[in-house]
């Protein structure tokens, strides 16, 4: 054998024996994504079955924990939401401004109303609170200006109001009274009461109890006692004299 020839054998040699050491570190390489439990040594490949076993196992268990901690949370908030909860709601007024005199009835429908859907929902005292603020607002919003009312009376705007309120008092009856106590609120309702107070001025006192009746207080009666029906002459007229005087008495005794 020439010289080349035993050249060229040793380099096929050589050749050889690299690439069985290739092969052999192939086949013991594992990917590093995958732990070695899951690598097949023997057909160097992955256990896909046993992989994907093991994917389920954890799945479950992971989401039995999800739902045990979904569990917990709620069972959390619900206590909170019930803690929160007052074991009955107090109505606290808003600030109003000065000259605006406002009262909630806790007996209302509307007001008993936000309180169920509070308590039922599981709302707290102050989101109550917030409730009760947007309705007394709301019914501030539609009162009338009260300067702007008695500035459309005149100047003497202060006497028309107080008249017509005494002249309410004396004539009409406490349900009456009640029901167009909103009239003296605006200009408008105090002319229109002073019309029917000229209208009835002439008129027999009525046989029912009025307010003055039911609520007297000294400056009703004076006022009663300054009528010309009651001292001047020609004027007088015996059935007021009378209710005065029984009133006076009832009054002083």
């Amino acid at each position: 054998m020439s010289e080349e020839q035993v050249q060229e054998t040793q380099q096929e040699t050589v050749d050889t024996t690299q690439e069985v050491s290739q092969e052999n570190t192939t086949e013991t390489q594992i990917p590093e994504y995958i732990p070695e439990k899951f690598w097949d040594k023997d057909r160097n490949e992955i256990k896909v079955e046993e992989l994907g076993a093991s994917y389920k196992a954890l799945e479950q268990k992971f989401g039995m924990r999800t739902e045990d901690l979904t569990k917990q949370l709620r069972e959390d908030l619900e206590a909170e939401r019930k803690s929160s909860v007052p074991e009955s709601y107090e109505i606290k007024l808003p600030e109003v401004p000065e000259d605006v005199e406002i009262s909630v009835d806790p007996e209302q429908e509307l007001v008993k109303s936000w309180e169920q859907i509070c308590r039922d929902n599981g709302l707290s005292q102050e989101v109550f609170n917030q409730g009760v603020a947007a309705f007394v607002n709301n019914e501030i919003a539609g009162l009338p200006n009260l300067q702007e009312e008695m500035s459309k009376l005149g100047d003497n705007a202060k006497e028309r109001i107080e008249a017509a309120d005494l002249w309410s008092k004396k004539y009409l009856s406490a349900d009456a009274y009640n029901a167009i106590a909103n009239m003296a609120a605006t200009a408008e309702g105090v002319k229109a009461l002073e019309e029917i107070m000229s209208l009835s001025r002439n008129k027999p006192l009525p046989n029912t109890n009025t307010v003055v009746d039911v609520e007297l207080d000294e400056r009703d009666l004076q006022s009663m006692m300054q009528d010309p029906r009651y001292w001047k002459e020609g004027s007088k007229d015996p059935a007021y004299i009378r209710k005065v005087t029984d009133l006076y008495q009832k009054k002083y005794g």
